[in-house]
Parts: structure tokens; C-alpha cells; sequence
């Protein structure tokens, strides 16, 4: 069996989930070590589809590097497969899901064929790779693949499940341009209180990432994120984040809305009870039509809930000793910014988003890792050994006009840590 490429991402979001009970303390075990041996009794089933049989003291030493440097301990930082690639993104894997559904009876020469014209994979990745895919899926039959045994739930306590997702919003007219707007929100399971909301022009990684920040900073983190598979949500960024304050990131079944039952019940109040009464003609911009929002969010936090009998902030108030809140500003900061890895040029530059920045001159020819926020990519910078390099942005012109130095000090980068999964 041939061995799926995985990303170090996704091995460090892999190895988090094994050990997030003992970092939240949740787990039902004696001791860490009890808990340790209990789920590597059986082989466990990796990122790349392999099943492997884990000694006890692998996760307890993974605990152990998070504890100290957080979720970049959990990154190999070579993998012996670099180069290699998915046959099937998110984006085909999706289309596959939607197609089955639509159309039961396709088999998977045609939706091969489909996916290749409608631009969702390349020519050169063959129908075997989307036949694997149906059959390992149960994907085969025409009967409906999407019927699930579903249970009312509801978590224990606040911060033990937060769920997100997004709302479209209808458009409006801001300095003369019409534009459509889109919610972002944030519940708690528990309590049913809105930790998150904000309207945006775009429905992004980023905006989410903003949002998902402010909650965290007001009511603590949560022990587990439960999402959709939207851009917005399903990427790298946001698992790297979840990862490194702590927290669970899940994701629904692709195509499947109704497991966010709470979330979509929050958004038709909201729609019933804020946004059908609002004339949006009359906005005038995204400031305006937040402020209207967040006046409707405190007022649904406040207000007495019929499934719950209290409100939900009452709610809050009785289980908030449960939170676990973020060390320190500068560490959430640290935290919530995105990472990606660039190759340092022979010109001492690197690309972001197809603009320039100029890295140290040290730096040349290694591939080093790079921190930003896409909104202050200002504040950019290379972390290496725990030290902050700065990354302006590169003016060609002032550029001309320095004096080279050429005398700078070496780092020894020739250690690498190839650490398998």
C-alpha cells in the first residue's frame, strides 16, 4: 500500500489530538499514564490512512515538547516524501461528495471525467485515484449515503465545544458601491451564548481567524471548534491555531449542515428577530450594520431562551470556572499568527501573496519560517531559534542606494530533525 503525502501541519494536528485530553485535563483515566496506555492498546489509524501501534511513551513525549514550545514541537521539520502530492484536493473530494449525492448512479469513470473538465483536477490524475476514493468511502451505491443515526447533545459545560459557521447577509451600499455581507459567528454548545459575531465584505480564513481571536481573548479558549469544511475553516492556518492555544478543531461530514443544528437555530432567530426588521436600504455602512448586531447579540445573550429555561449568559455565569484562559496577550498574539515556510532568495528575498520582502542576508538559500498576520503583514518577521527577524516590505529603490555588509555572522543550519510520523 502506498503511503499518502501528509503535511507537517497535519502530523502535528494528528499528534495535538491524541494528546489534547491530557493538555485540557479531561481525560477519564487515574493518570496521564493510564490514559496513555489505554488508547495505544489498539493500532491507531494516521493522517496518511496507515494504521501504526504507538508506544505509550511516544505520546507522553509529545506531551511533554508541547508543554514546552507549543505546537511547532509537534512539526517534523523534514519528511522523507517532500515533493510529493495529493491526487484529490479538498475542492475534488468535495465535488465528489456533491456529485454522488445529486447524481447516485454515476460511476467513477464519469465523475472522473467531470472533474477534469470542470477544472477540479489535473488530466494526469487517473480514474484509478477516484475509484479508490468511492470505494474506500462506500460511495458505490446509488442508495442515499447521507442518511446518519442522529442524537440530541449537548456538552456539560461552557467551553467545551464552541460551533461556527457563516451567514449570508444581504447587500449594502457603502461610499456608492453595493456589496454583499457575510456573518461570522461563534456559539457556545453548552450555553447557547454568541461568543462571536462579525459582518465582513468577505467570507475568509482570515476574517474567521479575526473573529475566533476576540472570543478567545473575551470568554477563554474552548476545548473543542466544531465546523464545516468551508475555505473559511478548513485550512492549515486555522488547525496550526487551534493547535497552539489548545484547542480541538472538528469538522462536520462534507455536505452535511444539519450536524451544525444549534448554530443554524441561532442564525433563523437571528434572521427573525433582528434582520427581517432591519431596512437594510437605510445602512449606510459595515460599521453601522455591526454596531445594529452587536446590539442584537447582547440582547439574545440576555434574554431568556425557551429550550433552556434561563439566558444564555445565566448559563454562562454557573459553568465559566471550567474556562481556560490564554497566558498572556503577546502569547495569543504569537499564537493567532499564520505560518508558511519560504525559500530565502539570492537576492535576500522571499514572496508572500506575490509581494517582495527582504529577509536578513543571513539567511540566504535556507528555507526558513515565516510569521504574518494578512491584515498587518508590517509586523511580518522570521522566527529562528526563538528570535524575531523582521521582514519589510522590499523598496527596490532604497535598496540601490545601501551599503552591502557582507561581514555578517553564520548560523549553523545544517541540523534537521527528521522525525517520522
Amino acid at each position: 500500500m502506498s503511503k499518502k503525502f501528509i503535511s507537517p501541519t497535519e502530523i502535528a494536528h494528528f499528534r495535538f489530538a491524541l494528546i489534547a485530553p491530557v493538555i485540557q485535563g479531561l481525560f477519564p483515566d487515574p493518570s496521564a499514564a493510564a490514559y496513555y496506555r489505554r488508547i495505544t492498546q489498539e493500532p491507531i489509524t494516521r493522517p496518511d490512512g496507515i494504521t501504526f501501534h504507538y508506544n505509550p511513551k511516544t505520546l507522553e513525549k509529545w506531551t511533554a515538547r508541547y508543554k514546552k514550545d507549543g505546537m511547532d514541537a509537534l512539526m517534523p521539520e523534514a519528511r522523507s516524501d517532500k515533493g510529493t502530492s495529493r491526487a484529490l484536493n479538498d475542492a475534488a473530494i468535495e465535488e465528489i461528495y456533491r456529485l454522488k449525492e445529486a447524481y447516485p448512479k454515476l460511476n467513477a469513470t464519469q465523475i472522473h471525467r467531470m472533474l477534469i473538465k470542470d477544472t477540479f483536477i489535473p488530466a494526469t490524475v487517473s480514474v484509478a485515484a477516484v475509484q479508490r476514493f468511492i470505494k474506500r468511502h462506500d460511495l458505490k451505491s446509488a442508495r442515499n449515503i447521507n442518511i446518519k443515526d442522529r442524537k440530541a447533545f449537548e456538552e456539560e459545560a461552557f467551553g467545551r465545544l464552541w460551533q461556527a459557521d457563516t451567514c449570508y447577509l444581504p447587500y449594502i451600499k457603502e461610499q456608492g458601491k453595493k456589496r454583499r455581507t457575510y456573518l461570522l459567528m461563534i456559539l457556545d454548545d453548552h450555553s447557547r451564548l454568541i461568543v462571536g459575531a462579525k459582518i465582513f465584505y468577505n467570507d475568509n480564513a482570515y476574517n474567521f481567524q479575526q473573529v475566533f481571536k476576540q472570543a478567545v481573548k473575551t470568554y477563554g479558549i474552548p476545548d473543542k471548534l466544531y465546523t464545516d469544511n468551508g475555505s473559511p475553516y478548513c485550512n492549515s492556518q486555522l488547525s496550526f491555531i487551534c493547535g497552539s492555544i489548545g484547542t480541538v478543531h472538528l469538522k462536520t461530514p462534507v455536505r452535511d449542515g444539519a450536524s451544525k443544528g444549534k448554530i443554524e437555530r441561532s442564525f433563523r432567530t437571528m434572521k427573525e428577530r433582528w434582520l427581517n426588521m432591519l431596512d437594510t436600504n437605510q445602512i449606510q455602512s459595515l460599521d453601522e450594520l455591526n454596531q445594529s448586531l452587536a446590539n442584537y447579540v447582547n440582547i439574545n445573550n440576555t434574554t431568556r431562551h425557551t429550550s433552556l429555561g434561563e439566558a444564555p449568559l445565566n448559563r454562562f455565569m454557573k459553568t465559566k470556572e471550567h474556562i481556560r484562559l490564554p497566558k498572556s496577550q503577546e502569547w495569543l498574539d504569537e499564537c493567532f499568527h499564520n505560518r508558511t515556510t519560504r525559500k530565502v532568495n539570492n537576492d535576500s528575498c522571499i514572496t508572500i501573496d506575490r509581494i517582495l520582502y527582504d529577509a536578513p542576508m543571513q539567511f540566504i538559500g535556507m528555507t526558513v519560517d515565516v510569521r504574518f498576520l494578512p491584515g498587518s503583514m508590517e509586523d511580518a518577521y522570521i522566527l529562528y531559534e526563538g528570535v524575531h527577524y523582521p521582514i519589510p516590505a522590499t523598496d527596490k529603490v532604497a535598496n540601490s542606494k545601501t551599503k552591502r555588509n557582507n561581514n555578517l555572522p553564520d548560523i549553523d543550519y545544517s541540523k534537521e530533525d527528521h522525525t517520522n510520523v
